[in-house]
């Protein structure tokens, strides 16, 4: 399951522990972290930390961050320790922290929602100032990563944006020559696949969590005052905006839009069923084309594929940033791993950023550092819609309830739009009051 979305009863966890945080009532002793002149600090990225040792915190699988920890322990001879956390991530990260055994780095996603379960203020050092800043392509340097207006999360890796993949040669057969200006035409295109004898659309039922973008992506003019409006109880999951979007996603599946294995569908055969030309299109965010990378080269993926964002009025991307794509500095109350922390930062962004992105084949966020050869053209596509694209329910919500779960039980027929739309605010509701948010 992509790590950018929590069932309730995590988020749930997350909530309750960021309230045990909060009060500082952990058996780990005092989160009052450090001083501000210890927040200050910016070590030149290559400076000598012989005798220093930091803990970074993530995933069981290794990955791309694995370079960034070599090369950085043979400049500055510092030692990095790896600590894995096993899925659920993020509850048993924050499991930790509520305890006090906090690592000194580690990969989170830079929302709102899931820096305020981890008490930003409290736990983590302030990132605003850092030097490479000036660096990032201003569409995605100020995207995402506060709470209050400061900075806790560094951006190492371009954000998720729900999009519309297709087959160029399902789009040729079915005669559509150009990629749709907005929800309308999309549905028209679909039309001419469905009526010429072919699949419109996947949907992965059986993995659920796909099937939240397809609301998400059709409120994306309407997001930012609607999950602000959400956020305060003044609209819910049950007002038209969401309503409307969920009844237009099930009017199309009851409408045979989809695959007809729906509801057993999986994100595995999602990535598969487009690069064969099975289906024309599929709504998805960047792990999709991760997914693709396993079975396909770049050269394949271009040839074959194409990528467009997609809204009720136009083509507007929604952005999900995920844990892949950030990192938070922890207060530990020792003023040298502190240092060290925003030192390995900064030296992963400057000195070690070309090495990095080439190493985890993706587009660079920086305007110095051209994305590497091998990267998909989707991948820089996608990557130059965030400066137009909105921010999520997960980006701009104070909480992430079950929605994907819900739409997920509607396909299986055990929900009706209603009930996905009641039952989800009935859970958003109880995060909301779990974080003591006014109006719930």
């Amino acid at each position: 399951m992509t790590k950018s979305i929590l069932a309730t009863s995590v988020a749930l966890a997350l909530a309750l522990g960021a309230t045990v945080l909060l009060s500082g009532c952990s058996s780990g002793g005092s989160l009052s972290g450090s001083s501000s002149k210890s927040e200050a600090t910016w070590n030149s990225p290559t400076k000598d930390l012989t005798g220093v040792t930091i803990t970074y915190g993530g995933g069981v699988a290794g990955g791309p961050i694995d370079q960034v920890i070599k090369a950085f322990e043979k400049k500055t001879h510092a030692r990095i320790k790896r600590v894995a956390y096993p899925d659920p991530y993020e509850q048993n990260l924050l499991t930790k922290v509520a305890t006090g055994d906090k690592p000194d780095l580690a990969s989170w996603q830079p929302t709102t929602s899931e820096l305020t379960a981890l008490q930003a203020p409290t736990n983590l050092l302030s990132l605003n100032g850092a030097p490479w800043l000036p660096k990032v392509n201003k569409d995605v340097r100020d995207l995402t990563g506060f709470v209050g207006g400061t900075r806790y999360a560094a951006l190492v890796t371009s954000p998720s944006v729900i999009g519309m993949y297709y087959n160029k040669a399902q789009f040729a057969k079915y005669g559509i020559k150009t990629t749709p200006k907005d929800w309308a035409g999309m549905v028209a295109d679909a039309k001419k696949v469905k009526d010429g004898g072919g699949t419109p659309f996947y949907e992965a039922g059986a993995t659920q969590w796909p099937t939240q973008w397809w609301p998400q992506a059709q409120i994306a003019e309407k997001a930012p005052a609607f999950w602000k409006d959400v956020n305060s109880n003044k609209q819910q999951f049950t007002s038209p905006t969401m309503m409307n979007a969920i009844t237009e996603y099930k009017k199309l599946i009851d409408q045979g839009y989809f695959n007809s294995d729906i509801k057993t569908g999986t994100f595995e055969n999602q990535a598969t069923s487009l690069l064969n030309g099975k289906v024309a299109m599929v709504l998805q965010v960047n792990s999709y084309l991760g997914q693709l990378q396993t079975t396909a080269s770049a050269k394949q993926i271009d040839d074959k594929l194409g990528w467009f964002p997609i809204s009720a009025k136009g083509n507007i991307g929604t952005n999900i940033p995920d844990n892949s794509n950030a990192v938070v500095a922890f207060k530990t109350g020792d003023a040298k791993r502190e240092a060290a922390s925003r030192q390995f930062l900064n030296f992963w962004m400057t000195t070690d950023y070309k090495s990095f992105i080439k190493a985890a084949g993706t587009p660079s966020i920086e305007t110095g550092v051209p994305s590497p050869d091998g990267v998909p053209e989707i991948a820089n596509e996608i990557s130059k819609s965030l400066g137009s694209s909105v921010g999520s329910m997960q980006s701009l919500a104070i909480a992430n309830p079950d929605l994907y779960i819900n739409l997920a039980n509607m396909i299986q027929g055990t929900m009706s739009p209603e009930q996905v739309a009641a039952t989800t605010q009935k859970q958003f509701a109880q995060l909301a009051q779990a974080e003591g948010a006014k109006g719930f």
